[in-house]
């Protein structure tokens, strides 16, 4: 009866951590399909797939900081694999029988081998886990890493790395206490590599107490694997999942290539050569919208870029603005842009999938101020140090565009230059046909 009530539990609490982890998810999707779609990312296949495989799953970009690299591979690589576990846990948790797949191949001495071989490993590559794990909690609370505490990290963001490395923690001592618990109760019969070197700890408590830890650490993980899934969609280590389309659909223009709007470049091409306006493709009939203001002007890219940003802060740390002082951080910027999509999508989910504009927008209104954006100096230093090959030079430059073009709100430094670009074909005040007097002599 027992074995019945247990297997029915663990079949409603995972059709629940589904459920409410699919919700969130497709919240995200939802979002992110809030921008613009302009723009088509399906070029080059395979070049796209490589860039897939070498930076969102081969951690490529990461090692141009080697200490933080090893230890982030040892997490990534670590709990990748120890999902292997779950496998038999579910079959467990499903059938009502325990290590399954171990009395399954227990006769066969090679496959009771491997299976031996798999969890000890698992344990080896967990402790790797828990050392990184430590490591981090050290560089984030005792070090203070100056990237790690900037003043875009206080409050929920610093709490929320917080949480998902605890949890860590949590996952590991569940693992140990389940197998630990499971090779004292049958005398080391398993025969695992790490939890075996523990089973003295164990030692004097009755069979009881030993089934009641081992149960404890199977429930206890599984359980925190459910929470864990729920929770990734509201957490910034979304980027576990999103890393791989976020690389597989970034921009293959070469760094510092910035895109043309097609409207300006139609009205400069009739400007430059007026006989070409029968072979010109027709203005649009509305008035054309320049830059983005709000999230539902970026494109849905860019808002994927910020669902995916890992708040590293590697973007910050290598700005030269940020650098001298200034109040642009481009992590800031993907961090901004994600509350105010958030905020979005959380209105437009109240009134029922209808959008009602609330009259703010992402540039200012307690997200991206002016000043931040003017001091961009668009050096590409952000995207070159981001290990997911994010771009918040395309954000920055989208919005920039607005202020300028549609809100005629530059500095009069800038709107000399663009007058003198306008009239002279240069940024200097000189007539064209003194343009090139420089050189004489």
């Amino acid at each position: 009866m027992m074995v019945i009530l247990q297997t029915v539990l663990f079949i409603v609490l995972t059709a629940a951590a589904g459920y409410f982890a699919f919700k969130g998810y497709y919240r995200v999707y939802k979002n992110i399909m809030l921008g613009n779609k302009r723009e088509s990312y399906t070029d080059q296949p395979k070049l796209r797939l490589n860039n897939m495989l070498l930076v969102a799953l081969g951690q490529k970009k990461m090692f141009k900081n080697i200490t933080p690299a090893i230890l982030h591979v040892f997490i990534y690589v670590g709990f990748t694999i120890t999902q292997i576990e779950l496998i038999e846990i579910f079959i467990d948790g499903i059938t009502g029988h325990h290590r399954i797949l171990y009395h399954a191949v227990e006769n066969i001495a090679f496959l009771r081998g491997l299976y031996v071989f798999t969890i000890s490993f698992i344990e080896v590559l967990s402790l790797f886990v828990l050392v990184a794990t430590i490591a981090f909690l050290t560089r984030r609370w005792i070090l203070k890493v100056p990237r790690l505490n900037k003043p875009e990290l206080k409050g929920w963001p610093i709490k929320d790395a917080t949480i998902i490395l605890l949890a860590e923690l949590y996952l590991l001592a569940c693992i140990f206490s389940m197998n630990t618990g499971d090779m004292a109760l049958h005398d080391g019969m398993y025969g695992f590599l790490v939890s075996g070197k523990l089973v003295p700890l164990l030692s004097g408590f009755n069979d009881t107490t030993l089934h009641l830890i081992e149960r404890l650490g199977w429930w206890g993980h599984i359980l925190g694997v459910f929470g864990f899934l729920v929770y990734l969609p509201y957490s910034k280590h979304l980027h576990i999942l999103l890393a791989f389309p976020n690389t597989y659909f970034s921009r293959l223009n070469p760094k510092g290539y910035i895109s043309n709007v097609p409207e300006i470049t139609r009205e400069i091409n009739l400007m430059m050569n007026p006989d070409s306006a029968a072979a010109a493709p027709e203005a649009p009939a509305e008035p054309v919208k320049f830059g983005a203001k709000d999230v539902f002007d970026l494109s849905w890219k860019n808002l994927l870029d910020a669902y995916s940003c890992t708040e590293c802060g590697r973007c910050s740390a290598a700005c030269p603005a940020n650098l001298t002082g200034k109040k642009l951080s481009p992590r800031k910027i993907m961090m901004d842009t994600r509350d105010r999509l958030e905020e979005v999508g959380r209105s437009i989910e109240a009134n029922k999938g209808v959008w009602n504009d609330d009259g703010k927008s992402l540039i200012e209104n307690g997200y991206i101020s002016v000043e931040e954006l003017r001091a961009c100096t668009t050096c590409n230093a952000c995207v070159e140090e981001c290990p997911i090959m994010i771009s918040p030079l395309e954000i920055i430059i989208e919005l920039r565009r607005n202020l300028i073009m549609e809100e005629s709100n530059a500095p009069a430094e800038w709107t000399g230059m663009f007058a003198n670009m306008e009239n002279n074909g240069a940024p200097w005040q000189f007539s064209q046909q003194d343009r090139l007097n420089w050189k004489n002599g």
